[in-house]
């Protein structure tokens, strides 16, 4: 039988802080990565088709399809109104259960629908058929493919047919119908059975309770807390590792290579994924992302790489899966990221930025992983005017990107302001001196006069939206010409459709071949260069337009194509709702750049 992937904005999140899963509008589960994020998928219709494996649970004849988050958590709710009759599909993953496992339940509202449950399971990026039993006493079935166990257990009686489990089955008002899938190593019992209204009780407890810690107040209050539950999905809770995406080669382009897997922790959200969990005044998985920020970086300041896995991994290794379609033919599928080898020099700043974010908010002692960031400033001076791949990991060579450099300078600017502040060993002087040359240099090469703005990388015309940072890291002030300058380029050249494009992909000889959507995150940066400039207005107007593109569900994926007016790139996107919390608060709290912030704080 063959099944189409849906639009990306069409599914909902589904998590346990170990893995998640994506649930489409159809109630057909199609991601599935078990027992972790970065584990091979057992579920991969998203990026091939049904034959890659989909969990099915949904009425024979669908009519009217609406959805929602019971009480702003993670319990997603799908409700189907058919010309017989309504029922809701209650889909979650319990927190902290001995197994991971996916609970699905139906629940008669009115009438009579006729339901048909379909589950087709494929390890190993969906090629792998598995060996399926029935457990005994006829409770359900069991799949083994090599060291992987997937148990379903249902009181609706099961099938095979055509090489998936397959049931059909009755509501009526008033009826639940539970569905348990479990995993396991395949040398051990079997997961133990679930009560599925006990999970679902403490389930839901479990995330109204997270929610009703929220500190942020505000007009966009329930934006703010839908994406902060959002990070806290794409928490690694055993390690306190957040991963970009829980999707892999959900293309930027449809149809195009541009395909990526963001099933890591990337360093360059490090700063902003901090800011974000203390504004809504999650301290505490603020304080274990530092943690497995530190610990990830410890070693040779020569070896810092760009992202890690979950637990810190480094060895990241880059394959294509030739069995897999793409997501609508979007080639190739890819299983990790090469990009982890890349000199990317923005890094060190953003490293050292979260390390004094951290002392700043007192998430551990002053001199807590002061040695480490003294080695790799201490490493930054030796490599600093080395060319690099840039902030937006391009694989066209290395060039002088004019942002990397900024982030150099702010690396030192911070680390001085450590010195200053708390009283911390280091060679100020010979910093400042640093420091200052890197300023000069960017300002006297990354500065185009007849533009009258910055540019990506030295003496080229080619503008990057990463240069909206500038202000935000306090490189110049906000109302410094060339800052105003730089606003006015980008607004010029690189918004599409009033969205803002990463750079022009024709432009920056970034080694691959396509197009790309605008890129939202730096959407929000705008915003947050209006608030600086003054310009509040357009700011709310972004904004507004920024979160209107968010699905039912309030999820964001990393870019939208303002011409097929559809999301695009991996989904949920942690740096998207991380973005947007930044921009929520500057536009209630108003922005001071972030070196005003700490030299305030010290």
């Amino acid at each position: 039988m063959s099944y189409k992937p849906l639009k990306i904005e069409q599914y909902g999140l589904i998590g346990d802080c170990s893995s998640c899963a994506l649930v489409g509008i159809n109630g057909s589960i199609d991601w599935l990565c078990w027992p972790r994020f970065d584990s091979a998928a057992c579920i991969a219709a998203l990026v091939g088709d049904g034959e890659n494996g989909r969990w099915l649970v949904a009425p024979r004849h669908p009519g009217r399809t609406t959805r929602s988050y019971r009480d702003e958590g993670l319990v997603l709710e799908t409700v189907f109104e058919t010309d017989s009759g309504t029922v809701a599909l209650i889909d979650f993953m319990p927190v902290n259960a001995a197994s991971p496992s996916i609970v699905r339940i139906v629940e008669g509202r009115s009438g009579q629908v006729e339901m048909r449950q379909e589950l087709l399971l494929r390890f190993d990026y969906g090629t792998s058929v598995p060996w399926v039993t029935r457990l005994p006493d006829d409770a359900g079935i069991a799949a083994i493919a090599g060291p992987a166990l997937v148990v379903l257990r249902t009181d609706v009686p099961l099938e095979g047919e055509d090489m998936r489990t397959v049931s059909t089955f009755i509501v009526s008002e008033g009826d639940r119908v539970g569905f348990v899938m479990s995993y396991g190593p395949s040398h051990r019992p079997v997961p133990a059975a679930i009560d599925v209204e006990s999970a679902l009780a403490a389930t839901t407890e479990y995330w109204r309770g997270w929610v009703g810690r929220c500190a942020y107040e505000g007009e966009y209050a329930a934006m703010v807390r839908r994406s902060l539950v959002t990070l806290k999905a794409l928490t690694f809770a055993e390690t306190g590792g957040i991963v970009a995406a829980p999707t892999t080669s959900l293309p930027e382009q449809v149809g195009g290579p541009r395909n990526w897997d963001y099933r890591f922790c990337w360093l360059r959200d490090a700063t902003l994924t901090l800011m974000a969990m203390m504004t809504g005044g999650y301290y505490e998985e603020a304080r274990l992302w530092r943690d497995w920020l530190h610990r990830s970086v410890a070693g040779s300041a020569e070896q810092l790489q760009i992202m890690y896995g979950i637990a810190g991994e480094r060895q990241l290794m880059e394959w294509e899966v030739p069995w897999l379609a793409g997501y609508e033919d979007s080639l190739p599928v890819r299983v990790g990221n090469a990009a982890a080898g890349q000199l990317q020099l923005d890094v060190y700043g953003e490293v050292i930025a979260a390390l004094h974010l951290s002392r700043r908010e007192n998430l551990r002692q002053a001199g807590h992983g002061w040695s480490l960031q003294v080695s790799l400033v201490e490493h930054l001076e030796q490599i600093w005017q080395e060319p690099d791949e840039g902030m937006w990991e391009v694989r066209g060579g290395r060039r002088q990107f004019t942002v990397s450099k900024a982030f150099c300078w702010m690396a030192f600017d911070l680390s001085i302001k450590d010195i200053e502040s708390y009283d911390l060993p280091g060679p100020v002087e010979r910093w400042r001196l640093v420091r200052d040359e890197i300023h000069r240099s960017i300002c006297d090469n990354g500065f185009d006069a007849e533009k009258n703005s910055f540019t990506q990388s030295y003496g080229e015309k080619g503008l990057d939206a990463g240069l909206l940072l500038l202000p935000v890291i306090g490189f110049l002030p906000p109302d410094d010409p060339r800052i105003v300058g730089t606003v006015a380029a980008v607004e010029r050249e690189l918004l599409e459709d009033g969205f803002v494009l990463r750079y022009r992909t024709d432009e920056a000889k970034d080694g691959l071949a396509g197009d790309e959507g605008a890129f939202l995150a730096c959407s929000f940066w705008l915003v947050d260069s209006y608030v600086l400039l003054g310009r509040m207005d357009e700011a709310k107007a972004l904004f507004e337009r920024l979160v209107g593109l968010a699905n039912d569900l309030g999820l964001l994926a990393e870019e939208y194509d303002p011409r097929l007016k559809r999301q695009v790139g991996n989904f949920p996107q942690a740096f998207s709702h991380v973005a947007l919390v930044s921009a929520a608060q500057h536009l209630r709290d108003g922005m001071v750049p972030l070196r005003g912030e700490l030299d305030e704080a010290a």
